[in-house]
């Protein structure tokens, strides 16, 4: 169990940091972007850190104060679940 769950953590959190890169490079080549509601989601699923960390990593939404702020939040939000949940199931 606790397998399964470092191992979606760690999916998700990858997720959401190719996410912000690849949407960066999008947007200087001018391309298709990703819509914002999918970086959000997938950020709100556990990948909290990988959001956060592309988001500065990438110097991509960070004048977006809903990305600037929920991100984080987000993580912060996870980061309480976890320390709840995951001790209970141990």
């Amino acid at each position: 169990m606790l397998i399964a769950i470092c191992l979606i953590l760690l999916l998700m959190n990858l997720l959401a940091f190719a996410l912000m890169g690849i949407d960066k490079a999008k947007a200087k080549a001018g391309a298709w972007r990703i819509p914002e509601k999918t970086l959000f989601l997938v950020t709100a699923l556990f990948g909290g850190l990988g959001g956060t960390a592309g988001m500065y990593f990438f110097r991509h939404k960070t004048k977006h104060w809903y990305f600037k702020y929920g991100f984080p939040a987000l993580l912060l939000v996870q980061l309480v679940l976890l320390t709840v949940i995951l001790p209970k199931l141990l």
